[in-house]
């Protein structure tokens, strides 16, 4: 299958299993590639569910009332994330006989060998002929949808005064734990900042962020000048990230972390309780190489290279899809 950019276009699934964050990964890499995927959002039965993949005898026959279906005629591409999708994807890729590229992002838990390519953040430390190493995960993030957003999003935050500050809350995890404790400090440090420098606060919680550590953080605030997305309406979160002067971000999420890098504006990190070893891997190497910087109150200014390992994916997808016979 020879392709490029101004021919026929693969017909592509994103195959997820339904968390935000790993869909934004599928359509991100799809968007960067100039494909629109058929986007199956998969819901699994149990006792498959809680199984390893190599445990599924009949993927395809695991799937709960309520998933997208997944029957042929197969895609040219498949670009698949999360645990539930692994065992699908690589029964999907044999049963077509090899006709569908199978992309697979995040760390499978099999052999890389299984797919045809596979995309996992360095701290991973998974290696193989077809495995790509990124920072951390790939995302719709790139110049002109922040432009584009940002225009969208403008006259929402009026006359907020400048710079823009936005702040990224996450929430606790399997490894990380936001407390009143961390809270109490990221409202003593976003006092201090914008006491030193008149910042208006982009502020945005994610599903994650506990309500009443929310209302905490808000009440902290209540006399600087502030938004707060309910979660009503449009997101604003890429036309903010679009806005911003700098970002603040808590550590807990991969995610909002790489999305905050790949503006290129200074990025600088909350800690929060917990962690493990791969997180502090992400961040150190993060910090290292001067994208980011631990969050203390002041605001700094830095320059740095935008994270891009979306496109850097999507020219090694291209590639190897023009490499395939026909």
């Amino acid at each position: 299958m020879t392709r490029d950019d101004t021919d026929l276009r693969p017909t592509t699934w994103a195959l997820c299993d339904g968390k935000q964050g790993m869909v934004n990964q599928c359509l991100g890499l799809a968007e960067a590639l100039g494909v629109t995927p058929s986007l199956r959002q998969l819901s699994i039965r149990q006792p498959w569910r809680s199984l390893p993949p190599q445990l599924w005898l009949a993927p395809l026959k695991s799937l709960a009332a309520d998933s997208d279906p997944l029957t042929p005629p197969w895609p040219d591409l498949l670009i698949a994330t999360g645990r539930q999708t692994v065992a699908p994807a690589m029964a999907i890729r044999r049963l077509s006989g090899g006709a569908t590229f199978c992309v697979q992002l995040q760390n499978p838990g099999v052999s890389p060998a299984r797919f045809d390519l596979v995309v996992a953040p360095r701290h991973d430390r998974l290696t193989g002929p077809n495995v790509i190493q990124t920072y951390g995960a790939l995302g719709r993030v790139s110049p002109a949808r922040l432009a584009e957003e940002a225009e969208r999003f403008r006259a929402g935050i009026g006359d907020l005064p400048r710079p823009h500050v936005m702040v990224s809350l996450g929430g606790d995890n399997s490894v990380f734990r936001m407390t009143e404790a961390v809270i109490d400090r990221l409202a003593a440090d976003l006092r201090q900042l914008v006491a030193e420098t008149g910042a208006g606060l982009l502020l945005t919680p994610s599903r994650r962020t506990d309500t009443a550590l929310g209302q905490r953080l808000r009440a902290a605030l209540h006399d600087l000048p502030y938004l707060w997305h309910d979660g009503k309406g449009d997101n604003p979160y890429l036309g903010w990230l679009g806005l911003a002067d700098a970002v603040v971000v808590t550590g807990d999420s991969v995610n909002m972390v790489s999305e905050a890098c790949a503006t290129g504006k200074p990025v600088f990190v909350v800690d929060l309780e917990g962690g493990n070893a791969k997180f502090a891997r992400f961040h150190d190497a993060l910090s290292r190489d001067g994208l980011t910087r631990p969050f203390r109150g002041r605001l700094e200014n830095w320059t740095y290279s935008p994270l891009d390992d979306t496109a850097m994916v999507a020219k090694a997808v291209r590639d190897r899809l023009a490499d395939r016979p026909a």
